[in-house]
């Protein structure tokens, strides 16, 4: 048992991001550029929808252009890529995101990997991840970035920790794990497949919950001062953590919501406005 948890507040971290672009987009705007982001939504998905909103909303409170396409959701991958394209070669638009999920018929990674390398400000093209796992992409992945400014923000050590990372997905889970291997961190990503998987997470410095199962993550699994990062978000504002039973054993945890999630939003954010600072260039 550890006393008093330290709560990695998001909502913090967001802030902190936030207050550092609106001097950017000021400098900007006496250019004539308002930085632009355009969000693809296929389907009426409600919880991507509702995403897409909060994103729309977050643009707009700092001043960054959202431009919003709906899709049915009979959407071929042909038509979707066509959207992307026409969107690639809009000089008014600086950043390219592609909810996610898409519906199963369409081609994700073809879709992804349409987006521009410039416009990328999500960071789901193959490039953009091999260039993460590198450590000089411009745009990684959102979600994995933000994780990384929430430790950078609370001085939290990476250097010589072992990091767990439930979960392996291409754009969470696998560039999440290169980028704490890449500050020296050691570094064991587990999946569905692996076996005894409490034992692993048991012997971990740092946890990332990137799995999507709520509350899959306990307490008793938790090696005592260790540091919790819940990536996940459930329906009900759920994480993949079991906070209540994880809060003992942490050193560091963040909540859900108000963790991870408002500083992915900042990232995204931040990413636009470095896009549309390069068109100065």
């Amino acid at each position: 048992m550890t006393a008093n948890p330290l709560i990695l507040d998001g909502n913090r971290v967001a802030a902190d991001i936030k207050d550092q672009l609106a001097g950017r987009i000021s400098r900007l705007a006496e250019k004539g550029i308002t930085p632009c982001l355009a969000t693809i939504l296929v389907g009426d998905e409600p919880a991507s929808a509702t995403y897409v909103r909060m994103k729309g909303n977050a643009c707009n409170r700092v001043g960054i252009r959202s431009v919003r396409i709906d899709l049915p959701r009979d959407t071929t991958t042909e038509k979707l890529i066509a959207v992307i394209q026409q969107l690639n070669e809009d000089p008014g638009v600086h950043g390219i995101l592609l909810q996610h999920p898409v519906p199963h018929h369409i081609d994700e990674r073809a879709a992804f990997d349409a987006i521009s390398m410039e416009k990328d400000v999500d960071g789901v093209t193959t490039l953009g991840f091999a260039q993460n796992a590198f450590g000089f992409a411009s745009f990684p992945s959102c979600t994995p970035a933000a994780i990384m400014a929430i430790l950078e923000y609370y001085q939290l050590q990476i250097s010589g920790k072992h990091a767990v990372v439930i979960g392996r997905s291409p754009i969470l889970g696998k560039p999440v794990s290169a980028m704490l291997l890449n500050k020296d961190a050691t570094v064991t990503t587990c999946h569905s497949k692996t076996t005894e998987l409490e034992h692993f997470v048991r012997s971990a410095d740092i946890v990332v919950a990137a799995v999507g199962k709520p509350k899959f993550v306990q307490g008793n699994w938790i090696k005592p001062g260790a540091v919790v990062l819940d990536a996940g978000y459930n329906p009900g504002n759920i994480g993949d953590v079991d906070f209540e039973s994880c809060l003992p054993f942490a050193s560091a945890i963040t909540p859900v919501p108000a963790g991870v999630g408002p500083v992915t939003i900042a990232k995204l954010l931040k990413h636009t406005v470095d896009a549309a600072e390069k068109n100065l260039d």
